[in-house]
């Protein structure tokens, strides 16, 4: 079996805000436990912070990583500034990653590059990054937002560098993109159901992740009681799994919570898995190449989905084991564990 990387949950988090305490959204992400700890956290030094707190946001990460990143399960991607019609906000962009790899590169997975426009400018991204990398030593990938309508052109020249450059995640960013094809809310925002599909095969096929985009609706008020979206989200995220998208953005720690379980297979997924992998297994010792496993035609290629499910479940228990033994019966669990 292939190994899988895991992007469940991508909580942006403010790097400096208008508080007493700036980094107050930053360090709450780090120091996340449970359900509530997303697999990755992307330190927001782009839209989330505002254009006076940029300098003090930078100052933030670059204070708290080497404090709470040790102990951090999961992945580090602050999100810089950049812009394909905007070289101001690209040079920030680079020294932000030159600055972020000197002080705290041991620390970090890889940045995010939002506003990317065609294929050429995520070539200076990653050239951005790679010098980056050289000049410290540190092995820092690179993650690209595709909220622009010339990426969404190259989409697939972008994503075609993931075969021989730091490129790893494709990232959806739909409020920017509906904005620049001059999209109005008519009645509410568009589904992209295209996009996705689209994202989620070029990332296939060239070994990236995808990543869907943010749920920003995180109220919602009736007969004068407001209450979290929870039910909406879970909706917007399971569309997103079923067209093959990794992960999910989330905003909130609560939307966390609710990804991390939604990109988890259930119960009876895993069950169902683990059982016809173990029949088919055995139907291949015996010399047959497909056979009915309840009904169902089992071949080379559904034997793959099966696997793909079963790879995700040990990918989450390497790394948050508690999730797993909480969500699965234990007897299931150690079977998924070592079916194939």
């Amino acid at each position: 079996m292939t190994t899988t990387r895991l992007c469940r949950t991508f909580q942006t988090a403010p790097a400096g805000v208008a508080r007493d305490d700036s980094a107050k959204y930053l360090r709450s992400g780090l120091a996340a436990e449970g359900w509530q700890a997303p697999d990755w956290l992307v330190p927001d030094l782009e839209d989330g912070t505002a254009p006076d707190r940029k300098d003090e946001a930078l100052r933030n990460v670059r204070d708290l990583l080497p404090e709470y990143a040790p102990e951090f399960a999961g992945e580090i991607w602050p999100r810089v500034e950049w812009g394909y019609d905007d070289e101001s906000a690209s040079e920030r962009g680079r020294d932000q990653i030159a600055t972020l790899a000197e002080s705290v590169g041991e620390h970090l997975d890889g940045v995010v590059v939002p506003k990317v426009g065609r294929r050429a400018d995520v070539e200076a991204a990653e050239a951005a990054v790679e010098a980056a990398s050289q000049e410290t030593g540190h092995d820092i990938e690179l993650a690209v937002i595709v909220e622009t309508a010339r990426a969404r052109s190259d989409l697939r020249e972008i994503a075609r560098l993931g075969t021989d450059a730091r490129l790893a995640a494709l990232v959806f960013g739909p409020v920017d993109y509906a904005a620049e094809l001059g999209g109005r809310e008519v009645g509410g925002r568009p589904t992209w159901p295209g996009l996705y599909e689209a994202m989620s095969n070029e990332a296939s096929a060239n070994d990236l992740l995808a990543i869907g985009g943010p749920f920003d609706r995180l109220y919602r008020e009736r007969a004068g009681v407001t209450f979290y979206s929870g039910d909406e989200y879970a909706e917007y995220v399971e569309r997103e799994a079923r067209v093959g998208l990794d992960g999910s953005w989330s905003l909130h720690p609560n939307q966390t919570e609710q990804a991390n379980r939604i990109h988890l297979p259930t119960d009876d997924e895993l069950r169902e898995a683990v059982r016809k992998i173990a029949a088919f297994t055995k139907a291949k010792d015996d010399g047959t190449g497909a056979v009915s496993i309840d009904g169902q035609m089992v071949d080379e290629a559904t034997f793959k989905g099966f696997e793909n499910t079963v790879e995700t479940v040990r990918a989450v228990h390497d790394a948050r084991e508690s999730q797993t033994r909480e969500f699965y019966d234990a007897d299931l669990l150690e079977r998924a564990l070592s079916v194939g």
